[in-house]
């Protein structure tokens, strides 16, 4: 899988200027995906791409951020390294295949937008801009999950179908209502709508009880991304 690819589609910017063989996501700093260089090549002038991508977030009013996943090429992150770009928040993509095919234990509720509270729930939870999210999430077809209690969502996700693969998005709890499987239903119910052959899903490094849940359900690391931020 072009897992670069599939994370970008998944998660489409609201602006995007090519930088050839790069492109420059902006989406009003929601999200380091949305708002970072996407790096899938080696320019013919390195230094100078790296000048233009700087320019275009002064011209925002944000830092520079690159994304490099499995199509950057090992330069790039040296000169970044060299210029004192920091490492940031080390991901690991990871695979079902075949497709996880357990039972969730609660009900879910699934719709194909997302509602007002499901948004809430998840900014709420990541420290996002619901609004900004919301535009984001309209990009690309998917479904939204949730469990509620008393008519609010305490644990949401967000699936989107790429070819015979769904890609696991904006899994998120309350803290409330953590430890006690919410965010398992709401994976499988996901997957189980779906009806695809694999799914996929990322995750940073460091958070090991994620990482514990979705090898739990069949998810193996596949391959990694980092970001390097001015």
């Amino acid at each position: 899988m072009d897992f670069d690819r599939l994370i970008d589609e998944a998660w489409p910017a609201l602006e995007r200027v090519p930088l050839e063989p790069w492109t420059l996501r902006h989406s009003l700093g929601v999200t380091k995906r949305a708002n970072s260089v996407l790096v899938s090549g080696l320019p013919a002038d390195l230094a100078e791409a790296v000048g233009e991508a700087e320019k275009f977030y002064a011209e925002r009013g944000g830092s520079t951020v690159f994304s490099l996943g499995t199509s950057a090429p090992a330069e790039v992150d040296s000169l970044l390294e060299a210029r004192g770009y920091r490492l940031a928040d080390p991901t690991l993509v990871m695979v079902a295949s075949p497709a996880p095919g357990g039972r969730p234990a609660h009900e879910v509720r699934i719709e194909d937008h997302p509602w007002p509270a499901w948004l809430d729930t998840w900014a709420g939870v990541e420290g996002r801009d619901p609004e900004v999210g919301g535009r984001i999430c309209a990009g690309v077809p998917a479904w939204y999950a949730a469990v509620e209690e008393d008519g609010a969502p305490v644990a949401v996700g967000r699936g989107v179908p790429q070819g015979d693969t769904l890609g696991i998005y904006c899994m998120a709890t309350r803290p409330g209502a953590r430890r006690r499987g919410l965010a398992r239903s709401v994976l499988r119910a996901l997957v189980r709508h779906a009806g695809l052959a694999s799914a996929y899903l990322v995750v940073t490094e460091g958070n090991v009880g994620a990482q514990s849940l979705y090898r739990g359900e069949g998810f193996e690391p596949r391959g990694a991304y980092h970001y390097r931020v001015s």
